[in-house]
């Protein structure tokens, strides 16, 4: 029943943050298989890898210091850091090589690498709730650590590899060629490093004052983050609004499905309000907005006109089936 139990409070909390993490992504979904396939490399490969590798670290520095105390504090700080971030980060690094076509803005980016991280987090959570928690301490160590694990640091895992996300995203979307090269490594640096100063600030100070400040560094961590993030919906609802201008004087969208198009409500309702043929016209209207941007800034990488033509055919196909 306690690992039953374990395994709810694992799973479902990080499902329904991997939801809103997917809700975030306003005007331009990623493929719904792509973002599955993303949380299960975090949930399988990323954190049974981590799990192995971490042990066998682990076991090799106790096997020198002779001391379970610096063999935890070591893995944790020096060894996990770099192992996790590494592995979470190469699901992301994955899309980015060969789902190049989907992986179009900062924003994909940091929805890319928080998807993988949650699924890290889910198989994570499991044998701390019921490993750590009701194993050693019975019921009442299992609710603690479902506090601990569900509210305490639940978003510390999609906040660390956020930052390999967003490396990657802006090597894509810059000409710079200094910037290609930097912009990835950087971003894993800074992930890494955050993720080895959440692990170490609290066993520092120690205790619950470690505890609590190390929390609250934390939280304010996440709320840059979530500022930032509504920052980066924002540049792309300015995207849409200028690009679909052009198709909307050319008379390929009407002028209400353009305004139906720029609302960050859209994404969700459009489905219910008029079935498949407008959930997929108004995610058009985003993947259109967002290449004909891309085309502007990095030319015809990829074959963005080719893309660009496809999707105002499909457009022009849609439109007199949606209603504004």
């Amino acid at each position: 029943m306690a690992f039953i139990v374990s395994l709810l409070f694992a799973f479902v909390p990080t499902l329904l943050m991997a939801w809103f993490v997917y809700w975030l992504d306003r005007y331009e979904k990623e493929p719904l298989i792509l973002i599955g396939v993303t949380f299960f490399w975090g949930m399988v490969i990323a954190a049974g890898s981590a799990f192995v590798i971490n042990t066998v670290f682990g076991m090799g520095i106790y096997m020198v210091t002779g001391s379970d105390a610096i063999s935890n504090q070591a893995t944790a700080s020096l060894v996990a850091p770099f192992v996790e971030e590494g592995l979470k980060g190469l699901a992301v690094l994955i899309v980015f090589l060969f789902f190049h076509k989907e992986f179009d803005s900062i924003l994909d980016g940091i929805i890319y690498a928080g998807i993988a991280a949650l699924g890290f987090a889910a198989a994570e959570n499991v044998l701390y709730i019921y490993l750590y928690g009701y194993l050693q301490n019975g019921w009442h160590g299992l609710w603690s650590m479902v506090i601990i694990r569900d509210v305490v640091v639940a978003w510390q895992h999609p906040f660390f590899t956020a930052f390999t996300g967003i490396g990657l995203a802006v090597a894509r979307i810059n000409r710079n060629m200094i910037i290609k090269v930097i912009a990835a490594p950087l971003g894993y640096g800074m992930a890494v490093f955050a993720h080895a100063f959440h692990n170490s600030f609290g066993a520092w100070i120690g205790g619950f004052p470690g505890l609590a400040l190390g929390s609250l560094i934390d939280w304010s961590g996440w709320i840059i983050m979530f500022i930032f993030i509504i920052m980066m919906i924002t540049r792309e609802h300015n995207i849409l609004k200028r690009q679909l201008s052009e198709e909307a004087a050319a008379g390929i969208i009407t002028d209400g499905q353009y305004r139906r198009a720029l609302s960050p409500l859209t994404a969700s309702i459009a489905l219910f309000l008029g079935g498949f043929r407008a959930s997929r016209f108004y995610q058009a209207c985003g993947e259109l907005a967002l290449k004909k941007d891309q085309l502007q800034k990095l030319g015809d990488e990829g074959g963005n006109q080719r893309i660009i033509n496809s999707l105002r055919k499909e457009l022009a196909t849609l439109s007199p089936w949606v209603k504004a």
